[in-house]
């Protein structure tokens, strides 16, 4: 009798939520073009990717281990992933607001909560209906 074999649980879609916080972030600069102005693009495009790039960083740090057998190294992944995640975005407002501060404030700051929505609501937006899924 062999021994079973290890289970494996699924990876979390983390691409379909760094696609969907791109996907807003490019909406929400062809709006401020669209309606506004080029600077009001710029302060939507800086203002998501203030929200979308840590979350990127925060998926590639935290989801580098699986199994059981990691679990050490797993939690260890994800609070340097969430400590880098804090301090990435803290130093991209820095360097928004010293380097490039943006024309529209109202849009920077809009733009970079609807982008973190996104991403908090984006597991409920791209899930598969219940009769795709798959049954275990």
């Amino acid at each position: 009798m062999q021994p079973a074999a290890p289970a494996k649980l699924p990876r979390p879609r983390i691409a379909g939520l760094i696609l969907l916080q791109c996907g807003v972030v490019m909406g929400l600069t062809l709006i401020g073009w669209g309606v506004w102005d080029r600077g009001t693009a710029f302060s939507a495009v800086t203002g998501g990717l203030v929200a979308a790039i840590p979350n990127a960083f925060f998926a590639w740090r935290a989801f580098r281990y699986q199994g059981a057998a990691q679990a050490r190294y797993i939690v260890k992944s994800f609070y340097h992933a969430e400590a880098g995640k804090f301090g990435l975005t803290a130093v991209l407002f820095t360097l928004v607001f010293v380097a490039v501060p943006p024309s529209n404030p109202a849009f920077f700051f809009g733009a970079y909560v609807v982008t973190l929505l996104a991403h908090w609501m984006g597991p409920l937006l791209l899930r598969r209906p219940s009769h795709i899924q798959s049954r275990g």
